[in-house]
């Protein structure tokens, strides 16, 4: 007779099932909390919102830097599909606020998106990779619009993570009081994106990349001592 080898016991493949239905239910309450507290949201908050125990939650994921890991790519992706979305648009200019505006409500929708994208207290570095993931990405955006004149030819790059910055602050600060006021902002500032309005030469050369994630560093610092 051949061999035949031999099968896992019965009770073993439901306990497995169960253990990957339990990942699943941490990653999506973990998505759920970190959208809503940021991303020094607690194990305990996570469990209490996928309904296990907290040591099921610190089985699966024992550094909560794990958890953030696992999800920081998916939420890459996302914005990569966005930014293929606007490559596709007609428009170029179109496709350029879209892009901005809906990276603004990603961010405004998920303090840990926002955490991530900017590097908060979870780490500078994590924020400067999303940075370097996200930039080829808009450069193509922004670079589509230039080309076709729709946007003053003196912006660069870092500028429009200064913009996302300065309106995702105001986006923060008015989150319970006038939620929507930060388009208010941004429209403001899209419109002094166009070339027409280009009627002063701007003052200050615009920042590399260095100096930017420099820039983000202080406000992270700054949002720690407040």
């Amino acid at each position: 007779m051949p061999f035949m080898p031999e099968s896992a016991p019965p009770s073993e493949r439901p306990l497995r099932r169960d253990a990957e239905r339990n990942r699943r239910r941490i990653l999506d309450a973990a998505r759920v909390v970190f959208a809503e507290r940021g991303l020094s949201a607690s194990h305990d908050d996570i469990a209490r919102e996928a309904g296990v125990g907290v040591g099921t939650v610190y089985r699966r994921f024992p550094d909560k830097e794990e958890l953030i890991d696992a999800l920081f790519e998916a939420r890459i992706e996302e914005i990569a599909v966005l930014a293929g979305a606007a490559a596709d648009h007609p428009d170029p200019w179109t496709a350029l606020v879209g892009f901005l505006t809906r990276m603004q409500e990603l961010q405004s929708e998920d303090r840990g998106l926002k955490e991530l994208v900017l590097g908060g207290p979870h780490g500078a570095r994590r924020g400067q990779a999303a940075r370097a993931l996200i930039m080829p990405l808009a450069a193509g955006v922004l670079q589509r619009a230039k080309a076709a004149g729709a946007v003053r030819s003196d912006v660069e790059l870092t500028d429009l993570f200064l913009v996302q910055l300065a309106v995702g602050t105001i986006a923060e600060s008015g989150r319970d009081i006038a939620p929507d006021v930060w388009r208010r902002t941004m429209t403001l500032v899209l419109d002094g994106l166009r070339p027409e309005c280009a009627r002063s030469e701007l003052p200050a050369p615009a920042l590399d990349p260095e100096h930017t994630d420099a820039v983000m560093a202080c406000y992270v610092a700054s949002r720690r001592r407040a």
